[in-house]
């Protein structure tokens, strides 16, 4: 049957709806949209979505190696990265793959962070990576601009950057440590006693109500870069 102008009537398929709260249920702590950050423990990709309209806070208790690999990514979707650094040596051989700078990754001095103009077509990640106490930073999340923080142990900052955070990811830690934070996010008794075990590159990811393990793993070019992976620094 022809309908003017419209062409061929196509197949009729009920509406998918949702309600609110059933669109709330969905919410994961990786989806399907973003930054490939490694593979779960079915061997899916598991994607990171940092670029988003609203503020999104990160805190990644864990090592260098993951927080420069999730920033090598995140510029590689077309986002500007920030670094706020007390040792942008550690960032330099970065910054000069990158083309010194001027292609999606700048080095700053902590404090001195400039605004960024993030926008949806131009979204920013900025990555705080200022030891185990971070001062409050200037540049604040906002919508297009995600904020990772990353802490190389557990501080006495860290309840109160993990309870802002939306997502918190974490490494191998110390059995003492692993029981302070699985109160905090309130871990099941077989995360707490698996965190300290963890491998290189093994992340546990926790948002609100999820909790999922990635093993990041890097590509042939990342590894000359950045290295193998590794937990400490």
């Amino acid at each position: 049957m022809l309908r003017g102008g419209f062409g061929l009537i196509g197949p009729r398929h009920g509406r998918h709806s949702a309600t609110v709260e059933q669109l709330a249920s969905l919410s994961l702590p990786i989806g399907d949209d973003g930054v490939v950050i490694g593979v779960d423990s079915e061997g899916r990709p598991a994607v990171l979505g940092l670029n988003r309209p609203t503020p999104y806070d990160v805190v990644l208790i864990g090592g260098l190696w993951t927080a420069q690999v999730l920033a090598l990514r995140a510029a590689a979707t077309g986002a500007r990265v920030a670094v706020e650094t007390g040792r942008p040596q550690a960032w330099a051989q970065m910054v000069h793959a990158m083309g010194g700078g001027q292609n999606g990754l700048a080095v700053y001095e902590v404090g001195r962070v400039p605004p960024q103009g993030a926008s949806a077509g131009t979204p920013v990640l900025v990555v705080r990576d200022c030891g185990m106490r971070p001062p409050r930073g200037r540049v604040a999340s906002g919508p297009w601009q995600a904020v990772l923080t990353l802490l190389p142990y557990l501080s006495p900052v860290a309840p109160r950057l993990v309870r802002q955070a939306r997502l918190v990811g974490v490494q191998r830690i110390s059995p003492d440590e692993s029981v302070d934070l699985g109160r905090e996010l309130t871990l099941s008794q077989q995360d707490v006693e698996s965190l300290p075990t963890l491998g290189d590159g093994l992340t546990l990811w926790c948002s609100e109500r999820d909790r999922q393990y990635v093993m990041t793993q890097p590509t042939d070019a990342e590894v000359g870069l950045l290295g193998t992976p590794r937990r400490m620094d």
